[in-house]
């Protein structure tokens, strides 16, 4: 167990994490580009974007070296595979369907781990591990939102989403700081793939400023 738990092994790990993110995120990507009938250009275009975006934005902030999407030559390719899966077959039929929010949930805790783990394994603390896990999740998808003309999902107006990867990246961090992180990588994946089914599933959201109504509270009592 303690061999499974080494530094070496929970960075192979991370970095198959950070590639099954890709991957997730380039075929989310392609159902989207699928859904506004964008030719193969746009295709690949918009899922390398949605793959890579949220590493690179960690990668940059960490000031770590150059950005691993462009020194391994295997995330390129990963995102280019994802995004041609959905080309070649329509994964969601359409996005709100069972395939394309499980891949969503999926892509989502999978990069938050990821992300989390990679900053910890840098030396920095607890708080930049959160936000950088939920850039790392969340970065990719608001750019290819901005691209495609739609509200990005971490603004709002969707249920759930940077919430469930800033839970995730949560429990990926105190699990770390209690010394496993093999834990944290399943408990992580676990508890957001299921948080963010049930938020698509039962429409969980945070409020808004519409629903936020100081006045009509009183005489409610508390």
């Amino acid at each position: 167990m303690a061999g499974w738990l080494s530094p070496e092994n929970v960075t192979q790990v991370t970095r198959v994490l950070d590639l099954s993110g890709v991957f997730a995120n380039g075929s989310l990507g392609g159902v989207l580009a699928r859904a506004r009938r964008l030719d193969l250009f746009g295709f690949l275009a918009i899922g390398i974007v949605s793959g890579l975006g949220g590493g690179v934005i960690r990668d940059t902030l960490l000031q770590h070296g150059t950005p691993v999407a462009l020194t391994d030559y295997a995330y390129l390719a990963v995102a280019a595979a994802g995004t041609m899966l959905a080309f070649v077959a329509d994964l969601g039929r359409h996005t709100s369907g069972w395939t394309f929010n499980l891949l969503d949930a999926l892509a989502l805790s999978v990069w938050a781990v990821a992300g989390a783990q990679r900053t910890l394994a840098v030396g920095l603390g607890w708080l930049p591990a959160v936000l950088l896990g939920t850039i790392t999740a969340v970065g990719g998808g608001a750019i290819r939102d901005l691209l495609l003309a739609r509200t990005p999902a971490i603004f709002g107006g969707t249920p759930l989403h940077a919430t469930v990867a800033v839970l995730v990246s949560g429990v990926m961090v105190g699990c770390s700081r209690f010394g496993a992180p093999t834990l944290g990588i399943l408990a992580g994946i676990v508890v957001g793939v299921s948080l963010r089914l049930a938020a698509l599933t039962w429409g969980w959201r945070l409020p808004g400023s519409r629903d936020w109504r100081p006045g009509a509270l009183r005489g409610r009592g508390s």
